[in-house]
C-alpha cells in the first residue's frame, strides 16, 4: 500500500575536523627575538587555534638535547609536531600570514 508520503532525507553537514595542534617553540633565553617570537605565536594561537593547541617553549640553553634531537639550527624556531607533517618556521613569527599558511590555517 502506498501512502503518497515520501521520506525526507536528512542531510547532515559535516564540519571540518578540528585538529589539535602540538607546537614547540625553541628560543635562546630572553633575547629580544625570542621574546617577540613567543608573544607573536601566543597571539596567533589564541586568535586562530583557541582551545585547540598545546605550546611547549624550549630554551636551548637549558635543554640542548631537545634542540639537537629536533635538528634545530637557528632560533627562534617553531615546530608543528601535530598534525602531520612536521613543519618548521624560523624567525620572530611576525609574518602572521606566512605562519597561518604554513600551519594550514589559511589557503595558499
Amino acid at each position: 500500500m502506498k501512502t503518497g508520503k515520501t521520506a525526507a532525507k536528512k542531510t547532515k553537514k559535516t564540519e571540518p575536523k578540528k585538529e589539535t595542534y602540538l607546537l614547540r617553540l625553541y628560543v635562546a633565553g630572553q633575547t629580544p627575538n625570542s621574546v617577540r617570537a613567543l608573544e607573536n605565536i601566543k597571539r596567533i594561537c589564541e586568535e586562530f587555534l583557541n582551545g585547540r593547541y598545546a605550546l611547549e617553549v624550549v630554551d636551548i640553553y637549558q635543554q640542548p638535547v631537545l634542540a639537537k634531537g629536533d635538528q634545530i639550527i637557528a632560533v627562534p624556531t617553531l615546530m608543528r609536531k601535530l598534525p602531520p607533517p612536521l613543519k618548521k618556521f624560523i624567525g620572530d613569527m611576525s609574518a602572521t600570514e606566512r605562519i597561518l599558511v604554513g600551519l594550514d590555517l589559511r589557503a595558499k
